[in-house]
């Protein structure tokens, strides 16, 4: 004769199984939505960078500072 003790049910064991496959499936396309919305407002942001000219080059060399 055998006891066992805070065992499952496999029917039990099988449906928790499969909401954490379903759970999975949609965090990973909330996660893909989401890094798509990213790429568009990167994209949309449409930032052009000027180089530095020859005046700010010294800018900051000299500090003046009173007490």
């Amino acid at each position: 004769m055998s006891i066992t003790m805070n065992t499952s049910h496999p029917a039990i064991t099988q449906t928790d199984t499969a909401q954490g496959i379903k759970t999975a499936g949609l965090a990973k396309s909330q996660a893909e939505i989401e890094a798509q919305m990213a790429l568009k407002l990167i994209q949309s942001a449409n930032v052009t960078v000027q180089p530095a000219g020859a005046s700010t080059e010294a800018l900051g060399s000299i500090v003046n500072i009173s007490v």
